[in-house]
């Protein structure tokens, strides 16, 4: 398989993990008193949205971690 492909599937799986465990860990938090009444639909969008910007914001950050750490590798 080719360099440029597995890449690709390792920061697919990287973002769609951490955009699962960023919308898992917010339903930890307590939303019922900031939603205003018959608004379900909005809020169910802005979960999601926030959860897709938190997970990808740090799935980039690992992955450009590990990235920086294999590059430093290569100076030895």
């Amino acid at each position: 398989m080719p360099l440029v492909v597995m890449q690709s599937l390792i920061n697919l799986v990287s973002h769609v993990f951490f955009i699962f465990v960023a919308f898992w860990s917010m339903q930890a938090l307590k939303t019922d008193v900031s939603i205003k009444k018959n608004h379900i639909p909005q809020a169910r969008t802005l979960y999601i949205v926030v959860s897709i910007a938190i997970g990808y914001t740090v799935s980039n950050f690992f992955i450009d971690f590990i990235l920086s750490l294999q590059n430093i590798f290569f100076l030895f």
